[in-house]
């Protein structure tokens, strides 16, 4: 099995150089090597690879897919270092991809929001996710896009947002005068926070330090309580990334209604919301009941218009 953990250890490197991360890829290799060091195998097989995949605890079809996905990715790599290791074949475990429903919030419940998180305290600490909430549901920028600002990545003279996404890429968004305005007033605010000027975090605590995820996500989950917002059903929750979906379908619907050429817009959208491919986007595009009517309504005019010619 030592030989089986180099293999494992060369193969991260190597993706890794490909700047793929592969966290979650190590942790399941790592135990798959665990798994046949406990049964003794002196090879890895596709039975093995399988064994491991459904064994106890992955509870679900989607988790046994994922474990046999980076076990087959890896051993296609180490097959051609050793020809003894087998791959499992592809879709020997498949499973539908599972989606959160995500909740989209209306102009109302934005606001019920936002003046709910305007009672935290103290102060401070309500300006700063006044100004995380505000922030997300202007631009559609993910939680930790907006965790990870600087004071360096907002430029109000210029009214511009640079935001770093995945994989370090990073994009430009031009920010409305009052999204612009509100940064800057938050700003003044902060300044005397202690450690404030010393972290070079945009969004920052009572302690002048950057924002943790994990203390973001505990923050946000009683505020929508506060803000009377009732969960649409057991599948569908408040989420602060649904933020992002809002901000998705929201556009969409402007241009719906302005009569914008959908197929003009969507690729736009994707830039902004930092998506490699328009396909991307659609995730983001949930089928509201607004969203479905004014779609529907295109379609009409463009069929009237169609007869007519």
């Amino acid at each position: 099995m030592d030989a089986m953990s180099d293999l494992v250890g060369q193969y991260l490197r190597v993706r890794r150089a490909l700047g793929y991360k592969l966290n979650n890829a190590e942790d399941i290799l790592n135990r798959f090597v665990a798994y046949l060091e406990v049964r003794d195998a002196d090879r890895v097989s596709v039975a093995d690879a399988v064994g491991f995949a459904t064994a106890p605890p992955a509870r679900t079809a989607r988790t046994q897919a994922l474990r046999l996905s980076a076990v087959r990715c890896f051993t296609r790599w180490a097959h051609c270092q050793d020809p003894s290791i087998e791959v499992p074949p592809a879709r020997l475990l498949p499973a539908r991809p599972s989606r959160v429903a995500p909740y989209i919030y209306t102009a109302e419940q934005l606001d019920a929001l936002l003046e709910a998180t305007g009672r935290l305290q103290p102060p401070e600490r309500a300006a700063t996710y006044q100004t995380l909430i505000g922030l997300m549901a202007a631009t559609g920028i993910r939680t930790g896009e907006a965790i990870g600002l600087d004071t360096s990545s907002f430029d109000p003279h210029a009214g511009i947002l640079t935001v770093t996404g995945k994989y370090g890429k990073r994009r430009m968004l031009p920010l409305h005068s009052t999204v612009a305005d509100a940064l800057t007033g938050y700003l003044k605010q902060r300044r005397h926070l202690p450690g404030a000027h010393s972290d070079h975090a945009l969004l920052v605590s009572t302690r002048g330090t950057r924002l943790h995820l994990s203390t973001v996500h505990a923050t946000f989950r009683p505020l929508t309580a506060e803000a009377g917002l009732g969960t649409a059903s057991s599948a569908c929750r408040h989420r602060l990334h649904d933020l992002r979906h809002t901000f998705a379908v929201s556009t969409m619907l402007d241009a719906y209604r302005r009569g914008d050429d959908p197929a003009v817009v969507l690729p736009v959208l994707s830039t902004w919301l930092g998506h490699t491919e328009p396909r991307d986007t659609y995730w983001y595009l949930t089928g509201t009941a607004e969203l479905l009517e004014a779609a529907a309504t295109r379609l009409d005019t463009t069929d009237e218009e169609r007869a007519l010619t």
